[in-house]
């Protein structure tokens, strides 16, 4: 059995909700509209730092006061906002962080519609091509790494505090690892990530590559790199396109989850179908 093969039995064994928690994608299954599982989305995956029980229990108290996360951004006021989420606080992100990134994601409703509608508009300048015969090239770009950057650029230019423990630098080196995931969750659609966004192709997605994620890769020989960052990341995804050119990222969710506990039988096992 080659590793492509090995990549996929893993993907097919952990491609089951069972296996989700504890993980912040938990929450979006509470949320069969769109309008609100795209918001609550982006609040899990920018939370999605330090550890898991906190994580969730963080999101949780933003979700309880959320409670509908569209209808509650269109009808608040920014102070009330700001009031509502004056308490809140996960690890490195304070009230203020989070307010901020509330009224950003309402300006782009007000603006676009949807945080998808916004996001599409991006796609379409930034990684879909007009060619000579005025037909649409959608290959000019293999990942959705230049749409990924703009759209960040635009809740930053909302954000009154700018770059902060939410939202990365967009120019900068690092992997964007919450903003990818939250990608996959809005894009990709199996038994696991609930998707919504069908104007946005996986095939385009980034690995969301953290720490653990890298270690694995760096051992299988999918990246040389020497830090975790976006060039890595993109290494990792065009070896994954490799197996799944339309679906790259469909085997984060298997990997993570195996390597959560057996990290090295999982190296191990993968390096075995390299070998073989």
């Amino acid at each position: 059995m080659d590793i492509g093969e090995k990549l996929n039995e893993l993907y097919l064994k952990y491609n089951d909700r069972k296996y989700v928690h504890p993980d912040p994608l938990e929450f979006l299954y509470n949320y069969p509209d769109l309008k609100d599982r795209e918001i609550v989305g982006l609040i899990a995956a920018l939370l999605a730092y330090g550890r898991v029980s906190q994580i969730l229990k963080s999101v949780s108290s933003v979700l309880n006061i959320l409670s509908e996360p569209f209808d509650y951004l269109k009808s608040s006021k920014e102070k009330d906002i700001f009031n509502d989420f004056k308490n809140f606080k996960h690890r490195f992100t304070d009230g203020k962080d989070l307010a901020n990134l509330l009224v950003s994601i309402k300006e782009i409703i007000n603006e676009y519609g949807s945080l998808n509608n916004c996001f599409y508009e991006l796609y379409k300048k930034y990684n879909i091509s007009i060619n000579a015969t005025n037909s649409i090239n959608y290959n000019s770009h293999n990942t959705i790494l230049d749409s990924l950057r703009v759209f960040i650029k635009k809740l930053i230019e909302k954000n009154k505090n700018g770059c902060n423990s939410l939202l990365s630098n967009p120019d900068g080196s690092s992997a964007f690892k919450r903003f990818n995931l939250y990608l996959r969750w809005m894009v990709r659609k199996d038994n696991v990530d609930p998707g919504g966004w069908d104007n946005i192709p996986s095939s385009k997605l980034i690995v969301p590559l953290d720490t653990h994620m890298y270690k694995i890769c760096c051992n299988l020989r999918f990246t040389t790199k020497k830090q975790a960052n976006i060039k890595a990341a993109l290494d990792i995804t065009e070896v994954f396109r490799s197996f799944a050119p339309d679906d790259p990222v469909k085997f984060d969710f298997s990997l993570t989850r195996l390597g959560m506990n057996k990290e090295n039988d999982l190296i191990l096992l993968l390096k075995e179908s390299l070998v073989n």
